[in-house]
């Protein structure tokens, strides 16, 4: 077979494996695109946040005493001092990214304090004798908002949430998002470029090869990805509901999902780091965190309707420890993908006809990272 060169090209090598390149992906797409945090139910009261560090760029979340969210920078306005001296999680251990101040940010130098609004209440020993102006010292803001309980910010926003987003609210507007509550996380550090994750995630083309027990599930999923309808859902083997080793769970499915999306399974992906896998009764959210040209953090929450986390007896283990095993089958191919493209031999791939939704990230990042 004979593949000819052009458009079915993917980036080149160095795209995936260059800092060079990830430090203008850094600009142009992390530091100006909506860029998925958390959860809001993580936030729930006064002085809640959580310490994130979007590729770079290390920010607090925080539930403000009116109960909104705010997005200020980790530093200080009096000399940079960062506010939080706990370094936000950069492998798979996710402990430090939340935390609670006590009515107020108090900077660990020289006790500047700042409401949870971000604006500075006190500079000790400082009046407007000395030249200070409150008003004019607040901390830094990027911007924050939230979709089904998903918490985005943006330090350079240029657009709305929504329009970013596209069509992922419509096709998902009949699972409760917002009302879900996690279970369960389980972190991973991949050693793969961001593409890398999501090129892999938005093709079938090596869920046979790759997934044998996800295609006893979906086998639909054997045929190398094509004639797939991600929109309408992909269906499930007879008698299958959900991605549990059985297909099958005690739980019962969300209220208000049409007949179809009981026994189909539909997944998003919303550029630059957020996957979506909705099952009839949970959803596996992903958020990638971008580390380095050839390093990628990985959370995925399992989120389940409150009404079944209640009830007694409630284990998430089936679809976590499914998913557990899905998702290390894919690391384990994305970062022997990230190591293959490191060879002096490797100058760009190429997608096959099935892989088309792949093109996506190279229109993706070609249209904000221009080529060197």
């Amino acid at each position: 077979m004979t593949i000819a060169p052009g458009s079915m090209r993917t980036l080149p090598g160095e795209a995936y494996r260059s800092a060079e390149w990830f430090a203008r992906e850094t600009e142009a797409i992390f530091h100006r695109e909506w860029f998925l945090v958390g959860r809001a139910e993580a936030l729930r009261s006064s002085g809640d946040y959580f310490h994130v560090d979007v590729a770079g760029e290390r920010l607090l979340v925080v539930r403000g005493r009116d109960g909104d969210l705010r997005a200020l920078h980790d530093v200080c306005r009096h000399r940079g001092s960062r506010l939080v001296l706990e370094h936000p999680p950069t492998t798979a251990e996710p402990s430090a990214a939340h935390g609670r101040f006590r009515g107020a940010i108090r900077c660990p130098y020289h006790a500047w304090t700042y409401g949870l609004d971000g604006g500075l209440r006190v500079a000790p020993f400082l009046s407007e004798r000395d030249g200070l102006r409150k008003e004019e010292l607040p901390l830094h803001r990027a911007a924050v908002e939230a979709w089904g309980g998903f918490v985005f910010v943006n330090l350079s926003p240029s657009g709305s949430l929504i329009d970013q987003l596209g069509g992922i609210p419509d096709r998902t507007r009949n699972y409760p998002l917002e009302d879900l509550r996690a279970a369960r996380r389980i972190s991973y550090d991949v050693l793969a470029n961001w593409k890398v994750v999501v090129e892999n995630y938005n093709e079938c083309y090596h869920c046979g090869p790759v997934h044998p027990e996800l295609c006893e599930v979906v086998p639909a999923f054997k045929d190398g990805g094509r004639r797939l309808d991600w929109e309408a859902g992909i269906p499930h083997r007879d008698g299958a509901t959900t991605f549990t080793r059985s297909g099958t769970t005690e739980r019962a499915p969300f209220p208000g999902l049409s007949e179809q999306e009981w026994t189909r399974h539909k997944g998003e992906l919303a550029y630059p780091n957020m996957m979506l896998s909705l099952s009839s009764d949970h959803v596996a959210a992903f958020t990638l965190w971008p580390l380095e040209a050839g390093r990628t953090r990985i959370d995925c929450d399992f989120l389940f309707h409150p009404d079944e986390i209640g009830r007694p007896g409630f284990d998430p283990s089936d679809a976590a420890e499914f998913w557990d095993l899905v998702n290390r089958q894919d690391w384990r191919i994305c970062e022997a993908v990230q190591d293959g493209m490191s060879s002096r031999v490797f100058d760009t791939g190429f997608y096959a006809p099935m892989e088309d939704l792949s093109l996506d990230i190279r229109r993706y990042v070609g249209d904000r990272v221009e080529e060197r």
